[in-house]
C-alpha cells in the first residue's frame, strides 16, 4: 500500500468522498477511480460499466471493479446520462491499476453540471484520506 505522500492525485479534477474523480472534457464530464482506490483494491481483474444512455443521479451505484481482494462498487459523483463506457477495459482491466487517470471508466453528459464544484479539491480529499 502507499503512502498518502506517494498518492498519484492530479489537482486538475475533482474527487468523491467514494474515492472516484471527475473533469469536465468539453460538455461531458470523464469519471474513474484516484489512485488511492486502485491502490486499495490490488490488481484489478474486471471492471462492470453501464451502457451508453443509462442516466444515473449522484450517488447511484454505476458500476462494480473486481480485483483479487473484493468486490467494489463505484458511485457516480455527477448526475447525468453515459454517452460513453471505456471499452479498452473490458479486455484489459489491469489498465486502471496502470494509471487511474488515463484509463477513465465511463463520460457522462451531466444534468446538472453545478455538481462538479461540490467535489473535493486535491487538498480536502487529501484530508479526507488522513483521517
Amino acid at each position: 500500500m502507499k503512502a498518502i505522500e506517494e498518492l498519484n492525485l492530479p489537482t486538475d479534477r475533482k474527487y468523491s468522498d467514494d474515492h472516484e474523480w471527475a473533469i469536465q472534457e468539453g460538455d461531458t464530464i470523464l469519471i474513474g477511480i484516484s489512485d488511492y482506490a486502485q491502490d486499495q483494491l490490488g490488481d484489478i481483474v474486471f471492471v462492470e460499466m453501464p451502457e451508453p444512455g443509462e442516466s444515473f443521479n449522484k450517488g447511484d451505484e454505476f458500476g462494480t471493479l473486481e480485483s483479487v481482494k473484493a468486490v467494489s462498487e463505484m458511485f457516480i459523483p455527477i448526475s447525468g446520462e453515459v454517452v460513453a463506457s471505456n471499452e479498452s477495459l473490458e479486455d484489459s482491466p489491469e489498465l486502471v491499476n496502470q494509471d487511474p487517470y488515463a484509463n477513465w471508466i465511463i463520460k457522462i453528459r451531466p444534468s446538472n453540471p453545478e455538481e462538479l464544484t461540490e467535489l473535493l479539491s486535491k487538498e480536502q480529499y487529501v484530508q479526507l484520506l488522513q483521517q
